[in-house]
């Protein structure tokens, strides 16, 4: 019966050791990241890009953090606006004139931030918003959204074209979000800090 008893415990131990030798902190997916039903590859993304709008909230709070996100994965993260409403239909079109007047479309950070406050504020009127979007724009030695020529409206509607597809294809409901190279989205609410969100990330890039 001892003898038994020991095998039995011998087995228990085995199965044990096994289970804790295959447990993996890998992200799970359904928890950390899902997988995109439609491959958004066609869309020429950069490998890392924030799905986000100028009039969310928790957006603008992420800002602050994204530099360090992009230190630990060693990357830039691109940007994609979503338009998924009228607001930020809206949003969009004034982010993307600034971002196609930028340096390799980049926005730069001030003005970025500026534009965050500005598209957040409830409280201006139409006409006061667009007078201080017109000043914003010049300060940076900008066109207007409200004064883009022919040329300018075109390539505009094409950078439109291309996060409306990114968002009816990625299905994107709610943001900020990630995608990664053009296959996954990272599942911010399954992660506790920003150290977890760049270890999804990295996982990704190289899965």
């Amino acid at each position: 019966m001892l003898k038994k008893l020991f095998s039995v415990l011998t087995v228990l131990i085995a199965v044990i050791t096994l289970s804790a030798c295959s447990e993996s902190n890998e992200p799970i997916e359904g928890k950390q990241y899902k997988t995109l039903t439609v491959n958004l590859s066609t869309h020429k993304l950069p490998p890392v890009v924030e799905v986000f709008s100028l009039g969310c909230g928790h957006c603008r709070n992420l800002e602050s953090v994204l530099p360090n996100i992009e230190s630990l994965i060693n990357d830039k993260i691109g940007k994609v606006h979503v338009t998924f409403n009228e607001s930020a239909q809206i949003s969009a079109m004034i982010f993307y004139a600034a971002a196609m007047q930028s340096d390799d479309g980049a926005v730069p950070p001030v003005m970025k931030v500026k534009l965050f406050e500005l598209m957040q504020n409830h409280e201006l009127s139409g006409a006061d918003k667009k007078n201080q979007l017109d000043a914003l724009f010049l300060e940076n030695a900008m066109t207007s959204p409200y004064d883009l020529n022919d040329q300018q409206q075109k390539a505009l509607f094409g950078y439109m074209k291309t996060a409306e597809s990114v968002s009816v294809d990625a299905q994107i409901d709610s943001v900020p979000t990630f995608i990664i190279n053009g296959k996954y989205q990272v599942l911010l609410p399954g992660h506790d800090n920003v150290d977890d969100i760049a270890k999804t990330i990295n996982y990704l890039k190289n899965k």
